[in-house]
């Protein structure tokens, strides 16, 4: 089996909420995604998707996923997709860094393999938990009773994980709004639930200090992206009596490896895209169980073939160190797939069908603004 055709997509993914509010000002309305479809030359299709948040979330960008798919693509024809460790050999040698754009082409030779064996790509990185996996709400930064009145519409409608979004300016508030916007959050916590308080990467250690100070006792929550470099994550690890978990400074295999030797944070939010695909978040999760890590996993942004990843990779992680996965089809209303997973009982299960499990809507993405090969 060899890869014969790569299409490259571009859609526009309205945010469901409309304005979704960051830490440091930043906000965002749609999200700029990168479809890939690739073709083996026995017909076989596979999909995969790289959506960044924006240009101010990561090293990435829109822009920069495509140049970085248009620079690797001509690279991969007539590869093996099953060979996905020297899939990913291959887009190294052609483009150093970058992975996002990588990450799209990795999930699609994902889905072909699964196809070209008749499995779930789950049973292909490990073998699925069979457990709904529980699924975690975004919650961006506003009031704090509007924050508390999302929070429950999500845990109406199943949600069993809640990521509460922090990081105001002092002209805006500060620490003390953060604290009232947790500890709003926080207030019909019900039995089950986990609640991460996200600020990624907004704060420094000092007005993360003074936020914790100021919260109400016994509330429970880990804290994650708190600053936004390795130093300040340090200094802060030393004084926080809350668990810590990483999510923009773990990004490559290496920052991995870091994170577990420095005894830097106790978890990760494991987002495929910003690790480089399923390959590397396959990776990022083996190591993380060895060293006794909680995973949620995740994507920047995206579609319902993001989410079939994310589903596939999460059903893999055992079950007392997988915490949550992100719904990121549920925050976007323009739906380019159906992905037959099944819903209830607490969670999401992956379909038993072969590859991702997902039906594409080719028409809602239109013409491929680049083809190569046959």
């Amino acid at each position: 089996m060899k890869i014969a055709r790569i299409e490259l997509y571009k859609i526009d993914l309205p945010y469901d909420g409309g304005v979704y509010l960051l830490s440091g000002g930043r906000e965002y309305t749609s999200f700029d995604a990168s479809i890939v479809r690739m073709v083996a030359d026995d017909g076989t299709e596979g999909w995969g998707e790289s959506t960044p948040w924006g240009s101010t979330y990561i090293a990435s960008h829109a822009l920069g996923t495509r140049a970085g798919i248009t620079e690797i693509a001509p690279a991969l024809l007539g590869r093996d997709p099953r060979q996905v460790e020297r899939i990913n050999d291959t887009m190294d040698f052609a483009l150093v860094g970058h992975n996002h754009a990588k990450s799209a082409l990795d999930v699609a030779c994902w889905d072909i393999f699964g196809k070209s064996v008749g499995l779930p790509v789950a049973e292909l990185l490990g073998g699925g938990s069979g457990k709904p996996l529980p699924m975690i709400s975004s919650i961006y930064a506003g009031d704090p009773e509007e924050m508390r009145r999302r929070t429950a519409d999500h845990r109406a409608k199943g949600y069993l994980g809640h990521s509460v979004k922090i990081g105001a300016f002092d002209s805006e508030g500060g620490p003390a709004l953060d604290a009232e916007r947790i500890a709003a959050c926080l207030a019909d916590r019900k039995p089950g639930e986990f609640f991460i308080v996200d600020a990624n990467g907004g704060l420094v250690p000092e007005t993360a200090l003074r936020m914790l100070r100021l919260l109400p006792q016994g509330l429970d929550f880990v804290l994650e992206a708190p600053c936004a470099t390795i130093r300040e994550t340090m200094s802060l690890r030393k004084r926080c009596a809350y668990p810590i978990v990483i999510d923009e400074l773990a990004q490559l295999d290496e920052d991995i490896a870091f994170i577990v030797a420095n005894d830097l944070a106790d978890g990760i939010g494991l987002k495929i895209a910003k690790s480089g695909g399923l390959t590397h978040g396959r990776r990022h999760r083996d190591v993380c169980r060895a060293a006794g890590l909680t995973m949620s996993v995740q994507d920047t942004a995206g579609s319902a073939i993001a989410f079939a990843a994310i589903v596939h990779l999460g059903a893999t992680v055992p079950t007392r160190l997988l915490r949550c996965v992100a719904n990121t089809d549920d925050m976007v209303t323009l739906k380019t797939a159906t992905f037959n997973a099944r819903f209830g009982e607490g969670g999401v299960i992956p379909p038993d069908l072969p590859g991702l499990g997902i039906e594409v809507d080719r028409a809602a993405l239109g013409e491929p603004l680049t083809i190569w090969g046959d």
